[in-house]
């Protein structure tokens, strides 16, 4: 494997519905081109030799669109944990899925941990996708299990809430992506992404191609990160 330029790439793929809008379809279509284009991103990114992958493919937010919409992504998640399995598998990604399981529907969650167990030995890269999630609801869940536990306030500090996060040995990002042009964080990663670098594209995500990949990366490699010193 080629030195990856990171080790922990993330992205907040937005804009699936504009791009959809802008072209007179519906919004599913613009979820299924999104769809379709995350799969070659993750193609891009194994070639890159980069290890670690997330995407933020569902918020708890997202609840709220139609009923419509929000079944159709259900069932778009679910064929990405099923159809695509055996391809995750092969090219020995081990797949990760980081939120809550409140609300998901009993084959969604069985298509979950169906994909966590086939893949948890692969070791090529590791691919997160960020379902029902929000960062701040991760940090009161871990909160909440690191009093269920019996924690005193004296053993509860940044060490003790990184164990209780949803997927702990997951390293913090190095650079997180964000495309349609939006500059905000929208609750994602927010524990992890204390000391990440930004970049923001235009582009709506069915728009985000290889050329874009490589100039998030170009513009990682010219900074300096100081960590606060």
């Amino acid at each position: 494997m080629p030195e990856a330029p990171i080790q922990h790439l993330a992205i907040i793929m937005d804009g699936n519905r504009r791009w959809a809008e802008e072209r007179g379809n519906s919004a599913t279509s613009g979820h299924r081109a999104g769809y379709e284009r995350l799969k070659e991103v993750g193609d891009w990114c194994l070639d890159r030799g980069i290890p670690y992958l997330t995407v933020f493919a569902f918020s708890t937010e997202n609840w709220k669109r139609t009923e419509k919409e929000v079944g159709f992504l259900m069932d778009l998640f679910e064929e990405a944990l099923t159809r695509e399995l055996a391809s995750f598998h092969e090219k020995g990604v081990c797949l990760k899925v980081i939120g809550s399981r409140d609300r998901i529907r009993p084959s969604v969650i069985r298509a979950i941990e169906n994909a966590e167990e086939l893949t948890k030995e692969n070791t090529r890269a590791t691919f997160s996708m960020c379902f029902n999630y929000g960062g701040r609801s991760e940090i009161v869940d871990a909160c909440k299990q690191l009093i269920e536990s019996g924690k005193s306030a004296d053993e509860i500090n940044e060490e003790a809430l990184q164990s209780a996060m949803y997927f702990p040995a997951l390293p913090d990002p190095e650079l997180i992506v964000r495309t349609s042009g939006e500059e905000r964080m929208s609750g994602f990663l927010l524990w992890q992404s204390a000391y990440s670098e930004f970049y923001f594209i235009n582009k709506h995500w069915p728009d985000f191609d290889e050329e874009e990949l490589d100039k998030a990366l170009d513009s990682y490699a010219l900074r300096h990160r100081r960590f606060g010193k």
